[in-house]
C-alpha cells in the first residue's frame, strides 16, 4: 500500500448534537461539513477528525486525539469555567500540577474527556 493523500482521525460520538455543543463551546471548532456519516471539522493545516454517529461507548483509556494551541494556561482556565473537568496524573515522571503536565522536553499538555468519552489533550506544541 501507499498512501497518497492526507490522514483524518474518526471520534465516535454517542450523541451527535452534544458532541457539536461540546466541540463549539471548548474547542471553538464549527463542522465544515454535516452528513450522514457524521461532522466533520477542519483544524490547521488541513488537518480533519469526523466525528461519526456510535451505538458503542468510548474507551477514555487512551489519548485519541491532540490539538495545539497557543496559550495552554488560558485554554485550560477557560474550559474549566465552561465546565470541563481535565484529568490529573500522578506517575513518577507525568505528574499534573493545575491539570497541566509538563514533559521532559518543555511541552506542556492538558487531557480530558469530552462529551462522548473520548480521552482528548490540548498542548502548546505538537512534535511528532
Amino acid at each position: 500500500m501507499s498512501v497518497t493523500g492526507r490522514v483524518f482521525g474518526t471520534l465516535p460520538a454517542s450523541d451527535l448534537a452534544r458532541a457539536r455543543q461540546f466541540y463549539s463551546k471548548n474547542l471553538g471548532l464549527e463542522p465544515s461539513k454535516e452528513t450522514d456519516q457524521g461532522l466533520t471539522y477542519e483544524c490547521a493545516d488541513h488537518t480533519k477528525i469526523l466525528l461519526f454517529p456510535s451505538m458503542g461507548e468510548a474507551s477514555g483509556t487512551h489519548t485519541q486525539a491532540s490539538f495545539e494551541v497557543e496559550d495552554l494556561e488560558a485554554e485550560v482556565k477557560r474550559m474549566k469555567a465552561n465546565g470541563v473537568k481535565f484529568e490529573e496524573y500522578d506517575y513518577p515522571d507525568f505528574k499534573s500540577v493545575n491539570s497541566i503536565v509538563i514533559d521532559k522536553d518543555g511541552t506542556k499538555g492538558a487531557w480530558f474527556k469530552d462529551s462522548e468519552g473520548n480521552l482528548l489533550a490540548i498542548s502548546d506544541r505538537l512534535d511528532i
